[in-house]
Parts: C-alpha cells; sequence; structure tokens
C-alpha cells in the first residue's frame, strides 16, 4: 500500500528545488493547482462512467490526462512553455457561456491562480509523484483527506494566509453543537478552505444521506464565499474530496452586497463561521450597510452580514475576537441590535494562542438563534491542558478537550469554568460582553519572576532576529 504521507513529503522537498518558487505559502499555492487539476481529472473519469452523455468543461488537449498523466510525457521547457501558454490560457479563457457551474468554479480558480515554478524537470517530478494517488480510490481519497488536513494547517505558518484556517477541533465542536441536518441551508460567508463546509457535510451524511437523491439535496444546500484566490481554490478542492460534485462556492466578498437587498430568498438555517477580524475591509465597502452600523472593522461588519442572512429560528456558532465583544460607538449600536433580534446563549472563552502562530488575540466562540431576545448569556472558560503553557503548531488543541463542555451543555450549572450574566446586567453595562470569569480572582501577578524572565529572553531573542534581517536587507542595498 502507498504511504501518501510519504508521497507529500517528497513533492514538498521537490518543490524546494524551483528557483522560481519561494516560501511555504508559494508552494501550498503551486501544489494547489495541480492537486486541483488531478482530482478534477479523476472525477471526470469517475462522471464519464456513470453519465453516459457528461463531458468536462475542460477541453481536451489541456485535461490532467493529456499532459500530465504520462511519466515519459512532456518535460524541461516545453512542458514549462505548455503551462504557460497554453494551460493557464485555456483555464483562464474556459467558455462558461452555457452556464456550466463546474466550467465557472474552474475558471475562477484560475483566474486567480499562476504558475511561479520555473523548471520543466522539477514540475515533472512533482506530477510524477501525484500521479501516484488515485482520487477515485475511496483508500487513496480517505488517506489523502487526513494530509490533506496538514497542508492546510501549514497555511497557518505561511504568512498572512493563516487567516483561512481554524483549527479542526473547533470546527467539529461547533458543528457537532449547531447540528445541521439534511435540507436545512447551510453557509459560511468567509469560507477560507471551507473546513466549517466540510464538517457540516459530515455532520449531515452521518446521520442523513441514505442514497443519491439525499447527496444531491446535501450538494445544493451547502454554500460558502470566498474572495482571496488560494483559499478559495483549497476550498473548492476540499469539498471535491468529500464527494461533492460541483462545490457550491462563490468566489466573492460577501460584504460586497447591499445589506437590504439580502433577503428571504437568500436565508439560511445554520450559519458555521470564523470571519476575519483585524483586517482592512475594501475600500467603500462600509457603504453597503446602514448607517448606523457602517465601520471598517471586518469582524463587526460580518457579524451585522451574518446576523441579517440568518432566517427566523436560524442558529448560528462563529468566532469573533474579545474587540468584537466591547467598545462603544457603533460596536455597541451592533452588539444591542444583536441582542434585542437573537438569543445569544452561549459565550465560549478561548485561550489567546488557540490560532498561534499566526494570531495571538483571544478569540470566543458565540453560538445564538435568530428571532428571539437573549435574556441570559451563559459563559465557559476553555482551559488549556494540564502541563500546556499554550498551544502552538505542533501542540494544537485537541477535539477531547471538549468532551467535559459537551457535558455541561445540556445541564448547565455555575462552576469554575461556567458563569451566566442576565441581560440586565449587559444593558446597564452598554451591552460589554467582554464578562471575565467571576470565580478566578485577579491576583495582579500574571507571571513568576522566572516567566517573567523567559519573556524578557524571548523578547530578545526576536530583537536580534529582526536587527540580523535588517541588516542583511541594509547590505544588499
Amino acid at each position: 500500500m502507498k504511504n501518501i504521507g510519504t508521497i507529500i513529503k517528497r513533492l514538498q522537498n521537490t518543490m524546494r528545488k524551483d528557483q522560481g518558487v519561494s516560501g511555504d505559502a508559494q508552494r501550498i499555492e503551486q501544489l494547489g493547482w495541480m492537486i486541483t487539476l488531478k482530482i478534477l481529472d479523476d472525477k471526470d473519469k469517475e462522471l464519464e462512467i456513470l453519465q453516459e452523455a457528461y463531458a468536462s468543461p475542460i477541453p481536451s488537449a489541456v485535461q490532467w490526462r493529456a499532459w500530465a498523466a504520462d511519466a515519459e510525457g512532456m518535460t524541461g521547457d516545453e512542458l514549462k512553455e505548455f503551462i504557460d501558454l497554453k494551460l493557464f490560457p485555456a483555464l483562464k479563457n474556459l467558455d462558461i457561456s452555457t452556464g456550466n457551474k463546474r466550467a465557472l468554479i474552474i475558471r475562477e480558480i484560475f483566474e486567480g491562480t499562476n504558475n511561479y515554478m520555473k523548471n520543466g524537470t522539477v514540475i515533472r517530478q512533482v506530477l510524477n509523484e501525484l500521479n501516484q494517488i488515485d482520487f477515485n480510490s475511496s483508500d487513496d481519497r480517505h488517506i489523502f483527506g487526513d494530509i490533506y488536513e496538514t497542508i492546510l494547517r501549514d497555511l497557518q505558518s505561511a504568512g498572512n494566509y493563516g487567516e483561512f484556517y481554524t483549527p479542526r477541533a473547533l470546527t467539529e465542536f461547533m458543528t457537532a453543537i449547531i447540528n445541521p441536518r439534511l435540507g436545512e441551508k447551510v453557509l459560511d460567508p468567509a469560507c477560507g478552505t471551507g473546513g466549517f463546509l466540510t464538517c457540516a457535510i459530515e455532520n449531515i451524511r452521518r446521520q442523513d444521506v441514505k442514497n443519491v437523491e439525499d447527496l444531491q439535496t446535501l450538494q445544493s444546500t451547502i454554500h460558502g464565499m470566498e474572495f482571496k484566490p488560494l483559499p478559495f481554490m483549497l476550498s473548492v478542492t476540499n469539498m471535491i474530496l468529500h464527494d461533492i460534485e460541483v462545490p457550491n462556492v462563490d468566489y466573492t466578498d460577501s460584504l460586497n452586497r447591499e445589506y437590504t437587498s439580502i433577503g428571504a430568498k437568500d436565508r439560511v438555517d445554520v450559519i458555521l463561521a470564523n470571519p476575519p477580524f483585524g483586517a482592512s475591509v475594501t475600500d467603500g465597502v462600509e457603504t453597503n450597510f446602514p448607517l448606523n452600523y457602517r465601520t471598517t472593522e471586518s469582524a463587526d461588519l460580518f457579524l451585522l452580514l451574518m446576523i441579517r442572512y440568518l432566517k427566523d429560528g436560524g442558529r448560528a456558532a462563529i468566532v469573533l475576537p474579545d474587540g468584537s465583544l466591547t467598545g462603544d460607538g457603533v460596536k455597541q449600536r451592533i452588539r444591542q441590535h444583536w441582542l434585542e433580534g437573537c438569543n445569544l446563549h452561549t459565550i465560549v472563552r478561548l485561550p489567546n494562542s488557540v490560532f498561534q502562530p499566526y494570531a495571538s488575540v483571544a478569540t470566543n466562540l458565540l453560538f445564538f438563534t435568530k428571532g428571539e431576545p437573549t435574556k441570559e448569556i451563559w459563559y465557559w472558560e476553555h482551559q488549556l491542558p494540564e502541563g500546556v503553557k499554550s498551544y502552538s503548531k505542533t501542540k494544537p488543541i485537541q477535539s477531547a478537550e471538549f468532551n467535559r463542555l459537551k457535558e455541561w451543555w445540556n445541564n448547565r450549572q455555575e462552576s469554575d469554568q461556567a458563569w451566566r450574566v442576565s441581560i440586565d446586567t449587559l444593558t446597564a453595562n452598554s451591552y460589554n460582553l467582554d464578562t471575565k470569569n467571576p470565580h478566578i480572582k485577579d491576583t495582579g501577578h500574571a507571571h513568576t519572576s522566572a516567566e517573567l524572565l523567559e519573556l524578557l529572553h524571548q523578547s530578545f531573542q526576536k530583537s536580534d532576529s529582526l536587527l540580523q534581517t535588517l541588516r542583511k536587507e541594509l547590505a544588499c542595498v
């Protein structure tokens, strides 16, 4: 049995030989477009067998099987020129006049994707490694799904791309609590690499999908939006790996729509999302929102958008930073609108390091239902496992850590981790949701002397590293 993990490691090591690719983020992007085309071709082959009239939207001359599948096929400069001068232009200009959704998705993927690899021989080596994986084999697909999660997790340490990945422990827990079911419309308006969408698919398939008709219903009710090229490509690929033939993912900025244009036909039953926070929005996008709620803080605008998209009785689980739970002015007005129109029943407070190394900002999981006002909010403080000082790339948050919270969920009692706050208290406090655990006394000494010395030492190390980088850059000027 082939070791797909070993294949992926060889792929990444091989790509490091190409001088045109710089850094992990670009390597992931290059690997992404190749994996996408291989998966599409394997799926096309499957559909050609199952559907007599099926025809791939990709022209035969640029299908994977025509230029990439033969281990002794094009290589060197010939392959490089084919990719740059024929393959990418053909995919960027696919005919979408027939309304073929699959063609539109492929075209949108490649409109925002480029080939940075310069060495055609290295490209051939990568193609030959990928050809060892059969995405129509359930065994290969299952094993690759785990590897794919590792690839997505690598985005956390790949510069700004980290914002598109939510730890799987969070997506699984939030999805399990919300429990989307077959026939319910599920939306993630900032879907990144598709973690919440695929968790929803798995949750529904496990409970409800019994036949082909059920699978078609599932496919039509899972909807994502993403406006950055790399995560859009990865989310589409991720959904195809989960047997969604035509992923319903829009290549669009969901904030760039008139707020009042979102009507009854757009409303959904479930929202699962980790919207970008601390990010700057497109110039002028705030004018799509009512004057009283205009802001350039992306998390606050996404919150408004998600409330708007939910139908009455619809439920949501979202990630928001502490900054969205407090503040006056427009932030306070947004929170008031939220609490008056939705039952924000639970806030799970997370340690700062959950999204390390991408961000150390404090975050929260928020669970609410639209259509009735909040009367009280239960808080749960998630604690680091014993012996763990902080999460990291090598020690991420684990699903098992939520077991105690799951046990508490339907039998709520106050404890050292759980407390509740009435709406009257929140209203009197300007709707400030940043409520600290009343069971933990603030001693005013957050760190021991030894811990402070270690933090100072780490700070000096970072300063030295920055100085060395600056000296190198100045030397090159």
